[in-house]
């Protein structure tokens, strides 16, 4: 009798988790067709210029409702728990400061702040420069498009698989042992001795940010090529005729005309770099001095048992994020104004 009940109870737990599962699933589902519905509604509302009526109000009121719940109960309330999560401690009495404190002055904060600041500045310039360069040279080269397809390819693989192909790349074995990472086995054949990419520091942060810049290149690329192919034929030719360079038509004609999508690329990469996760959880864990602000604020939060502290890093990613959208939303509404 015994001996069936294991099974029996192993089978009933599965059939719980399936239909969790198959809740969670329409749950996220029925929020979607309702802000889809939303949306499309809003979008009727203002496409029609008929004067508008208190009914139509009504009728728009219904459509935008249900977003606006969903959006209030799933974005907005989390955030302003967050928001006092982070001036709190575990039993939700007042704390102030003192848990930025704390992210602010503990050695370990420090580093993963340091650590930060160094992808968010290396990250965005590099992606960006790459794919610009790369966007020039093979702008109507033959081949272009398997050329600009190889660069590209690296967007359609998510963090998570980019960091175990390159996990691959950087593994390390003991010297006189076969290598089976490529970055080692190409030393040895150099005559060098293998290297542990990922756990000397502060070198090993460099060789994560290579990932990211790996991924990154793609869309810079794709975006500024697009950017660079709307340039007018004109003002080139009108370039040449003043007896401009190649470089000083591309200073001085193409980037300014692009200026736009370089400044949506460096924050859309910017941003993303600021919210970099996967990578540093999938190759190193956060160990050996490598942890950023994302990656910390989840295992402060979900592993360590300290909810507040990993709150308080949540505010300070948002607050780093602010500026760098609003610089985005100025400088487009100038150059707008501009053209």
């Amino acid at each position: 009798m015994s001996t069936m009940a294991v099974p029996a109870l192993s089978l009933a737990g599965r059939n719980d988790n399936f239909w969790a599962d198959a809740g969670s699933k329409l749950g996220g589902a029925v929020v979607a067709v309702v802000i889809f519905l939303a949306v499309v509604g809003l979008l009727m509302f203002l496409a029609d210029r008929a004067p508008k009526k208190g009914r139509d109000f009504i009728q728009l009121g219904l459509f935008v409702a249900p977003a606006l719940l969903l959006l209030a109960t799933g974005l907005i309330w989390p955030a302003v728990q967050t928001l006092w999560q982070s001036v709190s401690d575990r039993d939700g009495t007042w704390v102030g400061l003192d848990n930025f404190e704390v992210v602010f002055t503990d050695p370990t904060m420090l580093t993963v702040l340091r650590n930060t600041v160094i992808w968010v500045i290396l990250v965005p310039i590099a992606s960006t420069a790459i794919g610009l360069a790369y966007a020039v040279f093979i702008d109507r080269s033959k081949g272009e498009k398997v050329l600009k397809s190889l660069v590209f390819m690296p967007m359609a693989i998510s963090f998570v698989g980019a960091s175990i192909i390159w996990g691959f790349m950087y593994t390390y074995r003991a010297e006189g042992f076969d290598q089976i990472g490529f970055l080692n086995q190409v030393l040895v054949w150099l005559g060098g001795t293998p290297h542990q990419f990922l756990n000397v520091p502060p070198w090993n942060t460099f060789f994560l940010i290579i990932v990211m810049i790996w991924i990154q290149t793609g869309f810079a690329m794709v975006v500024l090529s697009a950017a660079i192919k709307g340039v007018p034929a004109e003002l080139h030719e009108a370039a040449s005729l003043d007896g401009a360079s190649g470089w000083q038509r591309f200073w001085s004609v193409t980037v300014p005309w692009i200026r736009g999508s370089l400044v949506v690329v460096l924050t859309t990469i910017t941003i993303a770099t600021l919210k970099v996760f996967d990578i540093v959880r999938t190759m190193t864990g956060g160990q050996f001095e490598t942890s950023v602000v994302a990656n910390e604020m989840y295992s402060r939060a979900f592993r360590l048992g300290q909810p507040a502290i990993g709150a308080a890093l949540a505010v300070v990613l948002f607050v780093m994020v602010i500026p760098i959208i609003v610089y985005n939303v100025r400088t487009l509404r100038q150059h707008k104004e501009v053209r």
